[in-house]
């Protein structure tokens, strides 16, 4: 029951340079960009950055892309921002792409536990290169093994002191399966309110999976 509310510069102090790192978001939408500021003014680098995408240039994950603190991203796609293109393609940043609804099953198996899930998405395709092919019922599956993070960095709407989580809308996309997937899990509250002003039917992250909380 101890006290999660901790200044930003305690908070992005748990984010150390070569870490992989989850963040939150969807183009930028229920991405912790307070986090990312400090991240940016501490200069954390070598960063692995797992998340559906990098953003743009000026918004998201693509901040720390275009501040040279990434050396690989784990995304679904990067075409809304051309700098983390050109840096694959030159080699600056090694881009390994996952298809969205694997990205999403890897990082839930990594929080439930689980050895991995069987997908068909990227049978026959270059996405199967170097993967186990599964055979159930005469059809053919990928696996894909779980992908957990040392830390995830959140986007919360409501947030009480204790880290009961509730996202806003299209705010939810990642947020709730990276904070079950991550040794230490940090989240941006947008409104913090006492314990007991959530509804418990209402919460979408449970404290037990919170670590600290910034507002």
């Amino acid at each position: 029951m101890r006290n999660k509310v901790v200044t930003m510069e305690e908070a992005v102090s748990h984010v150390k340079d070569g870490m992989t790192v989850f963040i939150g978001g969807f183009l930028g939408v229920g991405t912790p960009e307070k986090i990312i500021d400090a991240l940016i003014e501490k200069g954390v680098k070598d960063l692995t950055v797992i998340g559906n995408d990098t953003g743009f240039p000026d918004r998201g994950i693509g901040r720390l892309v275009c501040n040279n603190q990434v050396k690989k991203v784990i995304a679904t796609h990067i075409g809304t921002n051309p700098e983390t293109g050109r840096r694959m393609n030159t080699g600056e940043m090694e881009v390994e792409l996952c298809p969205q609804g694997t990205l999403a099953e890897r990082i839930r198996a990594a929080g439930n536990g689980l050895g991995g899930i069987l997908t068909p998405t990227g049978v026959g395709t270059i996405v199967e290169e170097g993967k186990q092919v599964i055979e159930v019922d005469g059809k053919k599956y990928l696996l894909e093994k779980p992908i957990k993070a040392d830390v995830a960095l959140i986007n919360g709407s409501i947030v009480d002191e204790l880290g009961n989580v509730i996202y806003a809308k299209t705010t939810k996309n990642f947020n709730p399966m990276m904070a079950t997937a991550a040794d230490t899990v940090i989240v941006f509250a947008e409104k913090l309110v006492k314990v007991g002003e959530i509804d418990p039917d209402h919460v979408m992250t449970s404290r037990i999976f919170v670590d600290y909380i910034v507002k």
